[in-house]
C-alpha cells in the first residue's frame, strides 16, 4: 500500500453482522429522532396534529426494530448509555409511555364525533376481552390492541385524563413495552389484564350519558 493511501476499515466481517450494525444505526436514529421531536412539541415548533402521527410511527418503528434486536440489544437504555446518546424524552416515550403525549395527555376538547368514538371505544373493548378468551396471549397480539383503545378512549370527550380504564391501560402498555414481541403474558397476568379490561369497560359504559 503506497504512503497516504487510506484503507477502508471494515466493522462487519459477514452479511449477518453488516446487518447487526445497520440496525444499531436505525436504532440509534430513531432515538434521536424522537428526542427532537419530543422536544420540538414541548417547544411548539410542531403542532400536535403533526406531532401525533410522527411519533406514532417511530414507536411502531421502534417496536418492530426492538424485537429484531432483542439479542444484540437486550437493554436499549444501556445502549443509549453505551453510546453516550442523553435522549431522556425519547426513552421515556419509546420504552415507558409507548404513546403520543397528545394521547397521554389529552383532554376533552369537542363533542364532534363522540358517537363514532364511542362506538370505537366498545368494540376494541369486546375485542380485547375476546382476545384473552381465545387464549392469545403474546404481546404482539395485545399490544397494538390496548394502544388501539387508548387512542380510541382519549376521543371521547367526558372522559377525564384520571378515568381509571386510562391509566389502567396506560399501565398496561407500559409493561408491555418492556416485554419482547414474541414473548406471552403468563396466565395470571391474562387473568389480571382481563379484569382490569372488564373493570374499565364496566367503567365506560357508567361514564356515558343516560339517555333521557
Amino acid at each position: 500500500m503506497a504512503y497516504g493511501e487510506q484503507r477502508e476499515v471494515r466493522l462487519w466481517h459477514d452479511k449477518r453482522e453488516r446487518e447487526m450494525y445497520d440496525n444499531f444505526a436505525d436504532l440509534f436514529a430513531i432515538i434521536k429522532t424522537t428526542e427532537k421531536l419530543e422536544k420540538a412539541y414541548v417547544r411548539d415548533v410542531v403542532s400536535a396534529k403533526e406531532y401525533e402521527p410522527a411519533c406514532s410511527k417511530l414507536i411502531a418503528q421502534f417496536r418492530t426494530l426492538k424485537t429484531a434486536l432483542k439479542d444484540s440489544v437486550p437493554d436499549v437504555e444501556q445502549f443509549a448509555d453505551t453510546y453516550k446518546m442523553d435522549c431522556p424524552a425519547a426513552l421515556n416515550r419509546l420504552l415507558v409511555s409507548g404513546i403520543p403525549a397528545t394521547v397521554e395527555h389529552k383532554s376533552a376538547s369537542s363533542d364532534s364525533g363522540t358517537a363514532a368514538a364511542v362506538a370505537e371505544c366498545v368494540q376494541i373493548f369486546i375485542t380485547a376481552m375476546d382476545t384473552l378468551k381465545l387464549n392469545m396471549l403474546a404481546v404482539d397480539q395485545v399490544h397494538p390492541m390496548m394502544s388501539d383503545l387508548i387512542l380510541a378512549l382519549s376521543r371521547v370527550p367526558q372522559l377525564s385524563p384520571d378515568f381509571v380504564g386510562k391509566v389502567k391501560v396506560k399501565e398496561w402498555i407500559a409493561r408491555l413495552n418492556k416485554m419482547g414481541a414474541s414473548e406471552e403474558l403468563t396466565q395470571e397476568q391474562a387473568r389480571q389484564l382481563s379484569f382490569d379490561l372488564e373493570m374499565s369497560y364496566n367503567g365506560f359504559i357508567q361514564s356515558l350519558p343516560k339517555s333521557s
